[in-house]
């Protein structure tokens, strides 16, 4: 959440009330300049066309994901369901890049951009409520059938679905992942939109 605490949020874990993530989204230095068309050359899986855009993207299958790199040695990467994961693909990247002559000195700095999680709140929600009941929702359904709902005082933001499906996107970490979750419940809760 947006204010700090050491004070970790005690959570009383409710049947049908769940996030799993889906995209962790990093980014990272390597402490050196890359020569991208000397790796769109060399690297399976590259692309890298500077008129479009100054970054090389790059795909890879094992692991997979897309990651983006820039001649500044800036690195961005999606498509890993774990922090663990993202900072496998980073290592996998310097591995691909010594391979072909790179030196790569030090650690790579990785971190948290975004992470997205996809769960539900254990029970179906009125939609058409929640927007005149909340501040900071969006909701159109002839465009979209989910309603956009900003935690306050946070980088949090939800998908809601009449289902009591959810997708969290924002988050930092897999814990605040979690705690906002139940902080919406909670907020669902006392706007009388959840029924237990």
């Amino acid at each position: 959440m947006a204010k700090k605490s050491s004070k970790k949020l005690k959570i009383k874990k409710v049947k049908g009330v769940y996030a799993k993530t889906q995209n962790v989204v990093v980014s990272a230095s390597i402490h050196r300049d890359l020569p991208l068309e000397k790796l769109a050359t060399k690297l399976e899986g590259a692309e890298y066309n500077p008129e479009q855009f100054p970054g090389l993207i790059y795909k890879s299958e094992v692991p997979k994901f897309s990651a983006l790199l820039f001649s500044s040695g800036k690195i961005i990467c999606t498509g890993t369901k774990s922090l663990r994961e993202a900072k496998a693909a980073i290592g996998a990247i310097v591995k691909k890049l010594e391979s072909i002559g790179l030196k790569v000195t030090g650690k790579p700095d990785v971190e948290v951009q975004n992470m997205v999680a996809s769960g539900a709140v254990a029970s179906k929600l009125n939609l058409n409520e929640i927007v005149t009941k909340f501040e900071n929702t969006e909701y159109e359904p002839e465009q979209f059938p989910g309603l956009v709902y900003k935690l306050r005082d946070s980088h949090i933001t939800f998908l809601l679905f009449g289902t009591g499906k959810i997708v969290v996107t924002g988050a930092k970490s897999e814990r605040e992942i979690i705690e906002s979750v139940y902080i919406l419940r909670d907020q669902l809760k006392k706007g009388g939109e959840l029924k237990d």
